[in-house]
């Protein structure tokens, strides 16, 4: 019998493929003439790159870092809070109302964080804010899509 370990391995995101997810994210917002906010965190939780264009709204920041945060964390788009058929429990008298206060305030509730799954192993997140939330989520799933594409080429 082998004997039991301490440790396991955790995929990360790498930076030259936040970096990959990033540049297409940035491509796309060009494409919709709206300057965005783009975070990439990896599967820590951990801020590993960030992209402000030129007039993204500066008070957008912390939302597209918190948007790749709940993305990774809870390993879900964070459309899903607002926008699928189970956001009815986020609401105000919902079971996971407040569900937004955790994290010290970082979990996030607004469509723009989508995450990273490789393998099926959620390996980081891409949050984006300034426009709606529908815009965000879209400039967001370029960067996924890039990265979906390279798989084989990027290291990730």
């Amino acid at each position: 019998m082998a004997a039991a370990t301490a440790t396991r391995p955790l995929p990360c995101l790498t930076l030259e493929a936040a970096r990959i997810a990033s540049a297409a994210a940035e491509e796309k917002a060009k494409q919709m003439g709206i300057d965005f906010n783009i975070a990439l965190v990896d599967s820590t939780l951990h801020l590993l790159h960030f992209t402000r264009m030129p007039n993204a709204k500066l008070t957008s920041i912390q939302i597209a870092i918190d948007k790749a945060f709940t993305a990774a964390g809870h390993r879900a788009p964070t459309s899903n809070y607002s926008n699928a058929p189970a956001a009815k429990n986020f609401l105000p008298g919902g079971p996971a109302y407040g569900i937004h206060n955790s994290n010290g305030g970082r979990f996030t509730l607004i469509g723009g964080g989508v995450p990273i799954v490789v393998d099926g192993v959620v390996v980081g997140a891409i949050g984006v804010s300034t426009g709606t939330p529908a815009q965000d989520e879209e400039v967001a799933r370029a960067g996924v899509e890039a990265l979906n594409r390279r798989k084989g080429g990027a290291k990730l």
